[in-house]
């Protein structure tokens, strides 16, 4: 009997299903997919966390100018949010494998439900002030606090070094997602409430801080969700059996001379604290710190808040149209970090790093040139376009390049000098705004970080990873 050929109706839906799958897999879903539950909990926590970073960012510059703090003022309290940032940080950070992760971030999660029901009652400076110091209030729209050091360093232990670039490109991509939808959601919301309840700007702004008071009590939910797996004794067993299932033992284990060899082996792998910073992680570590330190300074002049407010006085826009103009801006933002991790596998993370993010600074310092607004939004839209395709990588980049029984620590001592160098931008320009040179501060931040990039390029453009 002769068989019949395939149909052309059975062969067009393998070669549809065969490239649905190809391109999931090209945009790191079926990497998110097959990824552990703590995984998912980790970027779920990121997500509901930056939602409530832009529900605050897009109020809080207006909120302290509306209780009638001068713009040097509101610098300054920019500035020392950050600083309070930088200690409670570095000491969570420092000891979050010791104390645990999972009691690191829970308790970063009750800091920040606290601060957001002080700001939610009211107070003066000062309270409010030591609310946002000692609690987690983000006054650039940026990470804060000590949740994306110990985030990373669960990620990158928890996840094979090949499938990195897709997990970090969902979890920046997710986190960009949820500044959009807090920004949004908050300028509609001021919207509703000032309309249909008839609240005045305050009252409305103390309503969305109690909002984010509740998405902090969310997150500290998803942290206890989060298994044993994620804590750093897990790491170590795991590294310690890799190298178990890579010796031959032999069968007499109990002989005199192989355990006088165990001994022998055993002092000579416990480092000292100086053997522990080699002259190649030291070299590494210091190039770091001095190019995420400029770049984090440049954010610093041009913290999210700053921006929004920026637009409003200049242009005059009521919360509602800011809050849909940084959504749209933060989602093209979000969408063009999948692009990122493609481009990655292909050019490396580090020249992937520089030349999407060169373009986006030299937008930025092209921004306050423009006196009217459609011309200063094509600015701002280029300018998303390949703001954050850098972060995915970086993050790639940082867990490839540093040792795993260091990352943790390394990373955390990275973010504390990337806020302590962020800490003195929204310091300036609130000193630059109060003297009529708003604009002058996003046109230096541009120049630092396209420095930024290039010092990238010379230091680590053809460093390949471990």
């Amino acid at each position: 009997m002769s068989q019949s050929p395939p149909s052309t109706e059975g062969t067009q839906c393998n070669n549809t299903k065969h490239l649905l799958r190809r391109l999931f897999d090209e945009l790191g879903l079926v990497t998110v997919w097959r990824s552990p539950r703590d995984v998912k909990l980790l970027c779920a926590q990121r997500f509901v966390r930056l939602f409530a970073y832009g529900t605050s960012t897009l109020i809080l510059v207006s909120y302290l100018s509306a209780l009638a703090i001068p713009d040097d003022r509101i610098g300054l309290f920019m500035m020392l949010t950050l600083v309070g940032d930088v200690v409670i940080s570095f000491l969570l950070t420092l000891f979050a494998d010791a104390m645990g992760r999972r009691a690191v971030l829970a308790l970063g999660s009750a800091l920040m439900a606290g601060s957001g029901v002080v700001f939610g009652l009211g107070a003066g400076f000062w309270g409010l002030l030591a609310a946002a110091v000692l609690g987690v209030i983000s006054p650039s729209g940026n990470e804060i606090g000590p949740f994306r050091a110990v985030e990373e360093s669960t990620l990158a232990h928890l996840t094979p070094h090949e499938e990195l670039s897709d997990i970090f490109a969902w979890y920046s991509l997710l986190g960009n997602a949820g500044t959009a939808l807090g920004m949004i959601s908050c300028g509609w919301a001021i919207k509703a409430l000032q309309d249909t309840k008839g609240c005045d700007f305050i009252t409305a702004c103390r309503v969305m801080f109690f909002v984010y008071a509740a998405i902090g009590l969310l997150k500290l939910v998803l942290t206890l969700c989060l298994s044993r797996e994620v804590e750093a004794t897990q790491e170590k067993r795991a590294a310690q059996d890799a190298q178990e299932t890579g010796e031959t033992e032999p069968l007499l284990g109990d002989c005199p001379n192989n355990a006088q060899q165990q001994q022998q082996s055993t002092k000579k792998d416990k480092p000292s604290i100086l053997a522990a910073f080699d002259r190649d992680l030291l070299s590494l570590v210091l190039k770091l710190f001095l190019l995420f330190g400029l770049d984090s300074f440049a954010s610093g002049l041009a913290s999210l808040s700053w921006m929004t407010y920026f637009f409003k006085r200049k242009f005059a826009l009521p919360e509602s149209e800011l809050g849909s103009i940084f959504f749209s801006t933060s989602i093209v933002s979000a969408a063009s970090m999948i692009v990122a991790s493609s481009i990655a596998k292909r050019i490396g993370n580090v020249k992937t790093m520089v030349f999407t993010h060169l373009p986006s600074a030299v937008c930025l310092a092209l921004i306050p040139f423009p006196s009217v607004l459609p011309l200063a939004l094509m600015l701002l839209v280029l300018r998303a376009c390949t703001q954050n395709m850098d972060v995915a990588p970086r993050s790639a980049f940082l867990a490839s390049a540093l040792p795993s029984d260091k990352r943790t620590a390394i990373m955390g001592a990275v973010n504390v000098v990337k806020t302590s160098a962020q800490s003195m931008g929204p310091l300036i320009t609130g000193v630059l705004a109060s003297k009529g040179q708003f604009g002058a501060s996003f046109t230096v931040a541009g120049v630092l970080k396209a420095c930024y990039d290039i010092g990238m390029l010379v230091c680590f453009g053809g460093r390949t990873a471990r």
